[in-house]
């Protein structure tokens, strides 16, 4: 595991930016899997602007995302398929139809996690992936007790991560009890993982990550197997590392 130390979120954004700036130049093609919420969004704002300066050019790439809520059509202002459209494909030069998020409205939702294996497996799978961790160690929707061995697959939202995000919604009951997540498995099928941490929320995930054992009841630990892991991470989430030593 490389550990890249920032000051703070914005050379912590800074720095994954730059990263995946080098992996586009290259591969222009390159395959991107990208991520949700509030981490990436610094991010996504700096590679906004390195294509309004002319650095960066997205029309070869194509990128597959973690996850989507079930229930949520692709145009509420809640999905990640509209996150996505509004934090960055919007404002930069991708083929839509090569952007790929599960669709939370299906069907047949066994068949949907399905099909969305195969598209990581033939689109990808990713030469780098995005990812932020939760506070009790989940990586996408992959709740602690997700099992390492897992693709892409249904999850039962628990409740804190569900209140994590109830912040985005009028009310808790707005909050949808599932999503389609990639699973553990999937995720680790990536050329290169970049794991991002920022704020005093995340010290003792990180810590955990760092010091703890490797087990399923800390979905993140199942990356410390990965041959090509580098965790980017400001001052304050890392503080518990620096402190206890």
């Amino acid at each position: 595991m490389n550990i890249i130390i920032a000051k703070d979120y914005k050379e912590m954004s800074q720095v994954a930016s730059q990263m995946i700036e080098d992996q586009m130049t290259k591969r222009p093609d390159a395959v991107l899997g990208l991520a949700t919420g509030g981490t990436p969004l610094g991010t996504y704002k700096e590679l906004i602007n390195s294509y309004k300066e002319g650095r960066t050019d997205y029309r070869l790439l194509s990128t597959i995302n973690l996850d989507e809520y079930v229930g949520l059509d692709p145009e509420h202002h809640q999905s990640y398929r509209y996150f996505m459209n509004q934090n960055l494909f919007q404002s930069i030069n991708i083929d839509k139809k090569n952007t790929y998020i599960p669709f939370g409205k299906a069907e047949e939702l066994e068949q949907e996690c399905r099909r969305y294996e195969e598209v990581i497996d033939t689109i990808g799978p990713p030469d780098l992936q995005l990812l932020g961790i939760g506070e009790n160690g989940h990586i996408g929707f992959n709740e602690p007790g997700t099992s390492f061995d897992s693709e892409t697959h249904i999850v039962n939202l628990t409740d804190s991560t569900r209140e994590a995000n109830a912040r985005f919604f009028e009310s808790m009951e707005d909050v949808p009890t599932k999503a389609i997540t990639m699973g553990i498995r999937s995720i680790l099928k990536s050329r290169k993982i970049i794991l991002l941490a920022s704020g005093d929320r995340k010290a003792d995930a990180i810590y955990q990550l760092l010091h703890g054992e490797t087990d399923e009841d800390f979905p993140a630990s199942s990356l410390k197997s990965h041959h090509d892991l580098t965790l980017i991470v400001d001052e304050d989430a890392y503080k518990k590392v620096q402190r206890k030593g």
